[in-house]
């Protein structure tokens, strides 16, 4: 979402409006094992939230927890006002859909999409309503009749969807929901599942590995790491503002510098980077002269230059040791005089053998970037 979004579509920035889901100090503990420890969140109606972490970090759990599959050790969670403590899963305003999908293999698409339906007592003709208009809805209609194993993974994907669904949750929670899908499916499904949320209102929390997936889809993300939230924010903000080097490292790629702070005045900070390079910083920021930081400069903000650059801040000299062509850009793998090596990208905008500026293996390049792309970090 971008940060000039109007403020009715940012609610947690409104301090009057009451969270959907509210998790106050929640500990999972399994045995002597602390799975999610002392979390903090708030959610609100109509977003599309993202829990984002490596395996084991706790964000299953987290969702486990929210649909009542797994009890809370100590802390409370509220849904829609209500205290969450003692309620089983099926009185829950909750639907789950699980990475495995769970179909029921013997049953044609409709009966899948019916099942819960059927099972809480709904008359059949709503039933046979409600199925129609959610098969329509995420465009299956024509394969109402068919059994699962008729179905590419795309389409199963959209039946478990349906499923979850039908039953008119006020929360949805997703587990992996596209981790099944081949990347060019993965890459489509994101944006239907972007428009139908929008369509429903209803509000989604997502459980994912995939940055890519956690960045496209959502309003806000959660990153976690060994039970803990580290980061909250839009896609933009945990992108470009991270405030550790955890969350830097593990949302695209990053080159990190250490360093030491050899100026901080109110419109800028400067740092001395351990092998020699000056990093300028176009802003002020709460650090001490002489304490140790880490610059981060994602690949995508160096400019990399065959032709010779005045000497400055934010500048690295280098051989280009390897070139990654991905068709739209290029990555260049840059040794610095140290043996490091630096990684920049390129858009391909004109085809290189046609362009006399493009850079080849064992060139000597410059690389520059802007004071405002530099992100200063302290821990």
């Amino acid at each position: 979402m971008p940060l000039d979004t109007k403020i009715e579509d940012r609610p947690w920035l409104d301090s009057s409006i009451e969270p959907f889901i509210k998790i106050q100090n929640v500990t999972k503990k399994f045995g002597a094992f602390t799975a999610v420890d002392r979390i903090d969140l708030n959610v609100y109606q109509g977003e599309l939230f993202s829990l984002l972490g490596g395996s084991g970090c706790g964000k299953t759990t987290l969702l486990r927890m929210l649909a009542g599959f797994e009890e809370v050790t100590s802390g409370h969670i509220f849904i829609d006002g209500q205290d969450m403590a003692g309620i089983p899963p099926y009185e829950r305003p909750v639907n789950m859909m699980f990475q495995s999908y769970a179909l029921f293999p013997h049953m044609t698409v409709e009966k899948n999409v019916a099942y819960g339906l059927k099972r809480d007592g709904v008359p059949k003709l709503e039933i046979a309503s409600r199925v129609t208009e959610i098969l329509d809805m995420v465009e299956l209609g024509q394969f109402a009749s068919r059994k699962p194993h008729q179905l590419s993974g795309g389409q199963r994907q959209r039946v478990a969807l349906a499923r979850a669904l039908v039953k008119k949750p006020k929360l949805l929670l997703l587990d992996e929901p596209l981790g099944a899908l081949d990347k060019r499916l993965r890459e489509q499904t994101q944006f239907e599942l972007m428009d139908l949320q929008e369509q429903l209102g209803i509000t989604f929390m997502v459980v994912t590995h995939d940055q890519e997936e956690a960045m496209t889809l959502s309003t806000r993300i959660a990153v976690m790491d060994q039970g803990d939230i580290i980061q909250i924010g839009t896609p933009t903000e945990i992108y470009e503002y991270p405030e550790s080097r955890f969350t830097a490292g593990f949302i695209g790629n990053v080159n990190m510098f250490e360093g030491r702070v050899t100026n901080n005045s109110a419109d800028h900070v400067t740092v001395q980077g351990t092998d020699g390079t000056e990093f300028y910083i176009d802003h002020g920021q709460n650090v001490k002269e002489g304490q140790k930081v880490w610059v981060a400069v994602r690949p995508e903000k160096l400019v990399i230059n065959k032709d010779a650059v005045a000497a400055g801040p934010n500048q690295l000299l280098g051989t280009v040791d390897d070139i990654g062509y991905m068709g739209n850009h290029s990555i260049y793998r840059v040794k610095l005089a140290s043996g490091r090596i630096v990684q920049t990208t390129a858009q391909n905008i004109v085809r290189p053998k046609d362009a006399e500026w493009a850079v080849d293996w064992d060139d000597k390049v410059t690389l520059t970037w802007e004071p405002s792309a530099t992100v200063l970090l302290t821990k």
